[in-house]
């Protein structure tokens, strides 16, 4: 009897640990959403698991030598990512220093128009400065007869400045982020022992900010190794470029590519484990208040400071949109194209239609997940949310490259040719691809609604006798839903500009706005993408909208 009582006893205590490693005792946790949740999570992860069983067939010999023969790929990622994390350094921390810390003439005016290049898709800069600099391009065409010569913008260096151009805000804004929460008494205890603000600068400020320079850095470093336009636009082999000439290719291309994402998701993975270890520390002299009045006095400097900027934007913005405004305007690019490269608003309805199915989809599947990682500290609770970050973190060839694999492989060994052919290329299976790539956007902003709403408010309506369902969609619901929204909006928004992912998987015939951009540069039809082009800046320029509404700066 003692022994079944023991048995018994031990089972009691297995199942009350698995109800604290699933958060089960948690308020408002349930079964059936601790097992949707961790569907979800599962079918995101579904890709990689996808990717490892495709590498797992190619032969150890093969392997080997293709991983070998990848040491210029490599090199030239790395070389990618080394200049243009730098490069937005140099340029991002300047920047911000003079928006916060300065008497900068029209600082709000500057700080909008710094962060705006973020609005335009990197590989439509590329296609902009091709356009402009490139064999016959615009301005190349222009200075020709006064025999100047533009220098070669293909390979490393027009591709590091093309990125770089568009992607520093990152570090600009990480910078301004922490140099308005720094403690300015630092800064003047400093002044009065009479250092200079560039030794200041080194020895006080530098320190404390470094963290959030560090993580802009970071995230610089992370988009320039998963960024496939750009690279593929500037003809410099990366990854991901040369992952996609070889899915493209013949013979042993999908084992190259396949091994090739294996190694761009290292690299990766890398750099995201540097990025989760980025914290501002309990030192970082942060949290104090925000103050209305410059710390530094430029003098007579404060006007022609205003130049960095000017140039700046000149560069990120006037030419960019110049350039495409100039190739609208040209009679050729209104012209019918026999070709079947004329431009149809179709194709943009086609693009808001795919990236409306992806918010909506991405917005059912966040909201359990976000809801159970607010409410619950569990374990499993914490991996869920976690394993949402994953196809965030995979650079969308690859992840485009997974999903050929299952659907065209995969599927057909489980169910035939038909289902294979059913699935591939389908429009349910580029939502997917979506969902997965994107759900950290709408996960991350529901779950911020989630822990701000009032436990004693879900309470009271517990007391009233109303079932956790109920109570979720008539309090909990309505409280959440501007969050919910607005991961919903940036999933929109940023599926309206994916492009690996759309080119890879779009069916057979779905044209959107970045299918025939892309479509129509390689054919050096640039007329052709200019109105396409623009439409993806003003419907990214949308994503701006809560910089400009959010409280004033300093």
């Amino acid at each position: 009897m003692g022994a079944v009582g023991d048995a018994a006893d031990g089972i009691a205590g297995v199942r009350q640990r698995l109800r604290r490693f699933l958060g089960l005792g948690d308020d408002g946790v349930s079964t059936p959403l601790v097992l949707l949740s961790g569907a979800i999570a599962a079918a995101v992860l579904s890709p990689l698991v996808w990717l490892l069983l495709r590498a797992s067939e190619v032969p150890t010999a093969e392997a080997l030598s293709l991983i070998g023969s990848s040491g210029d790929v490599f090199a030239n990622s790395l070389a990618l990512v080394g200049v243009v994390t730098t490069a937005s350094v140099t340029l991002g921390v300047p920047l911000a220093v003079l928006t916060v810390q300065t008497d900068l003439p029209f600082r709000r005016f500057w700080t909008v128009v710094i962060a705006l290049p973020l609005v335009i898709p990197s590989y439509v800069g590329a296609f902009a400065y091709i356009s402009a600099f490139g064999p016959e391009g615009a301005l190349a065409d222009a200075l020709a007869p006064w025999g100047i010569q533009i220098p070669e913008v293909y390979g490393l260096g027009g591709t590091a400045l093309v990125l770089t151009l568009f992607v520093y805000p990152y570090v600009f804004l990480t910078t301004r982020a922490a140099l308005l929460s720094f403690d300015e008494t630092q800064l003047e205890a400093a002044r009065t022992l009479n250092v200079g603000y560039l030794s200041a600068f080194r020895r006080v400020i530098l320190p404390q900010i470094l963290p959030a320079v560090t993580a802009g850095g970071l995230l610089v470093a992370l988009y320039a190794l998963s960024d496939f336009g750009t690279p593929s636009i500037m003809q410099y082999d990366v990854f991901t470029r040369m992952i996609y000439v070889e899915l493209n290719s013949f013979g042993d291309g999908r084992n190259n590519a396949t091994l090739l994402s294996l190694q761009l998701l290292t690299v990766t993975a890398v750099v995201v484990a540097l990025e989760s270890r980025i914290g501002s520390g309990e030192d970082s002299g942060y949290g104090a208040a925000s103050s209305s009045t410059a710390m530094i006095s430029l003098g007579r400097l404060r006007w022609p400071a205003m130049l960095l900027p000017a140039l700046v934007s000149t560069f990120t913005l006037a030419l960019p949109v110049g350039i495409l405004a100039m190739w609208f305007v040209r009679a050729e690019a209104l012209e019918y194209d026999v070709g079947g490269r004329a431009f149809e608003w179709g194709f943009a309805l086609n693009s808001v239609y795919v990236a409306a199915l992806a918010a909506a989809a991405t917005l059912a599947l966040a909201i359990p997940v976000a809801y159970y990682s607010g409410r619950s500290r569990a374990r499993f609770a914490w991996l869920t949310e976690r394993a949402t970050y994953l196809g965030y973190a995979m650079p969308g060839v690859v992840l485009a490259l997974a999903l050929v694999f299952f659907s065209s492989n995969q599927l057909a060994e489980w169910f035939g040719p038909a289902a294979a052919r059913a699935v591939y290329q389908s429009l349910p299976l580029l939502v997917f691809a979506y969902v997965v790539r994107f759900l950290p956007q709408a996960v991350g902003a529901s779950r911020s609604s989630v822990l701000g709403v009032d436990p004693s408010l879900l309470g009271a309506a517990r007391v009233l006798g109303e079932p956790p369902r109920r109570v979720f969609r008539r309090v909990t619901l309505p409280l959440i839903a501007p969050g919910v929204l607005a991961g919903a909006a940036l999933v929109f928004l940023t599926t309206m500009k994916e492009l690996d992912t759309t080119l890879i998987l779009h069916p057979t015939g779905f044209t959107t706005l970045v299918t025939y951009i892309w479509r129509v540069q390689e054919g050096g039809y640039y007329g052709r993408a200019a109105l396409p082009a623009l439409v993806l800046v003003v419907v990214s320029g949308l994503s701006m909208i809560p910089l400009l509404v959010q409280g004033r700066d300093k």
